[in-house]
């Protein structure tokens, strides 16, 4: 008898893509699958650790930024620019108003921009993470040792830098990334140069072992004797190490639950250890109860007063809106 030919998880999932999210994108969704098809880009993730003067002479040299710094300045043109237009309506719509009319109207205006939440730049400043402008598709050359044998930077997708940004960690806080490898944003947030203690916790030991491998590649060893390691399942945190942080006073617990996900760039690019293989269809329709139950951990071992970010790499609804809600 013939055997069925054999589906390569990559395009199950980029056929499971095409059904979920040109739905929920819409007219969005040939772009967006466009990019996820498309080689990734890297930004490179400064290591403050290192010497790093000389790093960013050189990506600038390269037209390289750090998007970080960019951000509010962007941000800020562009809510002078929405400013301005809505300054240019008020004054139309009063021109038949007095003079006065329209300085009030205008000053109303700028108070409302004036008065809008500030961007968060106070640990932001510390993280710098280069990449090359849209449609340059140059690669950044591989880390290099200095002389103590630190690498000069991480090269990491830039878009996982955001949830890190989003913690806004405060000096000598008591940190928890509780899905912490292969290590990206545990050595983020160590970048920030403020945690007062970091717990870096995964389930799986393979993986574990390359965080480990990141922080001896990247940190000095009085900075790695600030951080914990340990390979538990999160699910569990609050009964094996919640009562320790519990006990640190008036320090606060940020949490960081960057949780397992079907990872779309990597699920149509790549057939390794792909969550579409046939073999994994129960892992991966059990996800969105596996994000929930890390959440609820992450919820659960924060103090009063301390802030949780729940992040992913998928685009699904299932695994993130509804989630949280």
């Amino acid at each position: 008898a013939a055997t069925a030919p054999r589906i390569l998880p990559t395009r199950l999932a980029l056929h499971h893509f095409d059904m979920s999210y040109s739905l929920q994108l819409k007219d969005l969704w040939p772009s967006v699958r466009a990019s996820l098809l498309c080689e990734q880009k890297y930004g490179a993730l400064l290591n403050n650790f290192s010497p790093v003067d000389h790093v960013t002479q050189e990506l600038e040299l390269l037209n390289a930024t750090d998007f970080v710094s960019e951000a509010p300045r962007k941000a800020q043109r562009s809510q002078r620019g929405a400013t301005t237009e809505e300054a240019g309506r008020g004054e139309s719509r009063a021109q038949e108003g007095s003079g006065e009319g329209r300085t009030v109207m205008q000053a109303e205006t700028m108070t409302q921009a004036e008065m809008s939440p500030p961007l968060r730049a106070s640990i932001s400043s510390n993280i710098k993470c280069y990449t090359f402008p849209r449609g340059d598709i140059t690669r950044f050359r591989p880390a290099r040792p200095d002389t103590l044998g630190l690498l000069d930077y991480y090269l990491m997708d830039a878009a996982s830098l955001l949830p890190v940004l989003a913690l806004d960690v405060q000096p000598d806080d008591f940190v928890l990334d509780l899905c912490a490898a292969p290590g990206g944003k545990t050595l983020a947030l160590l970048q920030t140069g403020v945690c007062g203690h970091l717990a870096a916790n995964d389930v799986s030991l393979s993986r574990t072992k390359r965080l480990y491998q990141i922080l001896h590649s990247y940190v000095p060893k009085e900075i790695r004797e600030t951080v914990s390691v340990t390979s538990y399942d999160g699910r569990d945190w609050g009964q094996l190490e919640g009562g320790t942080f519990h006990k640190v006073g008036p320090l606060l617990l940020q949490v960081l639950v960057d949780v397992p996900c079907t990872t779309d760039r990597h699920s149509v690019m790549e057939e390794d250890n792909n969550i579409f293989h046939k073999r994994r269809t129960k892992e991966r329709q059990m996800l969105p109860m596996l994000q929930l139950q890390l959440l609820m951990a992450g919820i659960l071992a924060t103090k009063p007063g301390g802030e949780v970010v729940y992040s992913t790499c998928s685009l699904s609804p299932l695994q993130n809106e509804h989630v949280i809600e």
